[in-house]
């Protein structure tokens, strides 16, 4: 069983910076792969950012490539998206999630574990 708790969400200006937080309980994080998603209200819950289990290999969605950027340190169990130029587009909440699949890193059903979510909210 792997508990994730994310932080580090809230109310920013467009333009402005936020790094969000996800910390896992289980001896096993670094054997997992983790990924970012977001839902915002009314719309399905969208892939965001994913990176390997050695935090070698990073994949981003096109609308938030070379602005947002995806790190963990398995030291800590933690996994972090630092999200710099946010636009007002990129309010959602933010959900981290465990990949338990060798399905692809987009698919939703890949994830066995997620966290509560955190609120993003960018002022325009």
């Amino acid at each position: 069983q792997v508990q994730l708790v994310e932080s580090g969400g809230g109310l920013v200006q467009a333009g402005g910076s936020l790094r969000l937080s996800c910390a896992a309980s289980g001896r096993t994080f670094s054997s997992y792969a983790m990924s970012w998603f977001r839902q915002a209200p009314g719309k399905e819950r969208e892939f965001v950012s994913g990176l390997s289990s050695s935090g070698i290999v990073t994949y981003y969605a096109d609308s938030v490539k070379g602005r947002f950027t995806i790190s963990r340190d398995n030291a800590k169990n933690t996994v972090y998206l630092q999200m710099n130029s946010l636009k007002s587009e990129d309010t959602a909440v933010y959900y981290c999630a465990v990949k338990t699949s060798l399905l692809g890193y987009r698919d939703r059903n890949a994830y066995a574990y997620w966290g509560q979510g955190t609120q993003v909210t960018v002022s325009s």
